[in-house]
């Protein structure tokens, strides 16, 4: 009779837990984690603050600031101009996107990868059953000059839409593809569609352009992070992005279908923007310039307008943004490539142990990879292989399973320690880059264009020269059972005497 309350203890906490897992997550949902996590993680701004740059100017100074040394996210309660809060930076750390998917720093990628390949399909559920339809607003009053959209760096040449995850339908497969492409302010019902040449949301494009068809958009803002990662995936073919979203959640993405376009959308999601885009090459509009992912400004031209249709969203929602050329632009691309690249490291070489695309590199021109080597050269295959899938990495430092490639102190310690560059570094001239990154060139070397000079730098202990030194460690099973915690506390009154000159 003692133990009954205890088992019914143990059913009851067992019963929250699967009604835990099986609850719908959204940004609601992940932001309320974050908290119980860390609090120090969102901080709040109560004045009013002007989209134009005052909001990625506070953000922007606390990223050096060690008075916030987790750079946390943001919520401005009130932005001039608009009657809805604004959140930035939520993505702006690799450990606050570990956490969306139950993981850490060290385990992320091998966790996203996991789940990437192993999408989960969407969940159609009634609009009664949809946060996003609790408002709609049409026809005239579908007015996105009433989002808090943010101008975020000094020479962007407007006010910018950044973290849109877009949806549209190939025309040739019937498919949803789901991409994130910046779009520029232009009008109450006009907003920008840049895409680069070879995404997929550029092949529709062309597609509805060719057929002469307008292509319907719907831009979903403000939900889990997963569906943002999702969007930066490439998965086979054409779509499946949306599928992905539900592989990293582990459980099916509800949507429900758009106002005014033939779309799925995402049911949870804060904002969801609806429009009509004429593919005919008069609809354009001139766009940029606009801080990229290297930190400079690139990309500027001709890009097509949307017309919005419509504009759904929560009854209180949280307008999300993310902050152009800052951490949080590389880190959301980051973590998907780093997934999707240890994956195709381990095609050819199975014995791959980690990825890592440092902030440093801007997420995506340097990467980090850690082996157990069985043959010298074999650093190279696994190099190779990102390379053809990642154009815009450029430089590779392949280093030895003993070092971990989160840490970039380590990795350069490899590189000074286990590195020769007369036989340990390879030089690959004209190969193909990323047009956004400002030293690639031309066939002709002073022309800009796409073509990059890429390294590998084998860090690897060599197995073919005799024994190599023995790293120094302090015993690792020493430092399992002597926890700072347990020791180390701050200072006393009585320490700060003794320090001064007495007992």
């Amino acid at each position: 009779m003692a133990r009954q309350p205890a088992l019914v203890e143990t059913a009851q906490n067992k019963t929250q837990a699967e009604q835990a897992l099986a609850a719908p997550k959204d940004l609601r949902a992940y932001l309320q984690k974050l908290i119980e996590r860390d609090p120090k993680q969102l901080m709040v701004v109560e004045k009013e603050i002007d989209p134009v740059f005052e909001a990625t100017a506070i953000v922007d100074q606390m990223r050096t600031d060690p008075r916030w040394p987790n750079f946390p996210a943001v919520l401005f309660r009130k932005i001039k101009g608009s009657s809805i809060p604004l959140l930035i930076n939520l993505q702006g750390t690799y450990e606050r996107l570990a956490l969306a998917i139950d993981s850490n720093l060290q385990g992320m990628v091998e966790e996203f990868g996991r789940r990437e390949n192993a999408p989960v399909p969407t969940k159609r559920v009634d609009r009664s059953q949809a946060p996003v339809k609790e408002v709609v607003w049409k026809g005239a009053d579908a007015d996105v000059t009433k989002l808090p959209i943010l101008r975020h760096q000094e020479l962007d040449s407007g006010k910018y839409i950044t973290s849109a995850v877009f949806i549209l339908r190939d025309p040739k497969t019937g498919v949803q593809n789901a991409g994130i492409y910046r779009s520029m302010l232009h009008g109450p019902q006009e907003v920008g569609f840049m895409t680069g040449a070879f995404q997929g949301g550029n092949y529709i494009l062309v597609e509805h352009r060719e057929r002469k068809q307008p292509m319907q958009v719907a831009m979903a803002i403000g939900h889990h992070p997963c569906l943002l990662l999702a969007g930066t995936t490439n998965p086979p073919g054409m779509g499946g992005e949306l599928e992905i979203a539900g592989g990293l959640m582990q459980q099916p993405l509800e949507v429900v279908k758009g106002e005014t376009v033939d779309l799925d959308v995402p049911a949870r999601a804060e904002i969801v923007i609806e429009g009509i885009l004429d593919p005919s090459p008069e609809n354009v509009r001139e766009e940029g310039p606009f801080g990229e992912y290297p930190r400079y400004y690139t990309g500027i031209g001709p890009f097509p307008v949307i017309k919005v249709t419509a504009i759904t969203m929560r009854r209180d929602p949280i307008y999300v943004d993310v902050f152009n050329a800052s951490s949080e632009h590389s880190a959301i691309g980051g973590l998907a490539r780093m997934g999707f690249l240890l994956n195709r490291a381990r095609d050819v070489c199975p014995n791959v142990k980690n990825l890592y695309l440092p902030i440093s590199g801007v997420a995506r021109n340097h990467a980090y990879i850690s082996m157990k080597k069985v043959a010298d050269g074999e650093p190279h295959l696994a190099a190779f292989n990102v390379m053809a899938y990642s154009p815009a990495t450029k430089h590779v430092f392949i280093v030895d399973d003993d070092i971990d490639v989160t840490n970039e102190a380590d990795v350069l310690w490899a590189l000074a320690t286990r590195f020769q560059a007369d036989k340990d570094l390879v030089t690959i001239n004209n190969s193909i880059g990323s047009r956004l990154n400002p030293p690639t060139y031309g066939y002709r070397r002073d022309d800009k264009g796409t073509l990059e000079t890429k390294l590998i730098f084998d860090c690897t202990r060599p197995l073919s020269a005799g024994t190599f030194p023995t790293a120094t460690r302090v015993p690792p099973e020493v430092k399992a059972r002597m926890k700072p915690g347990d020791y180390v506390r701050p200072l006393s009154e009585g320490d700060l005497a003794y320090i001064r000159g007495g007992k």
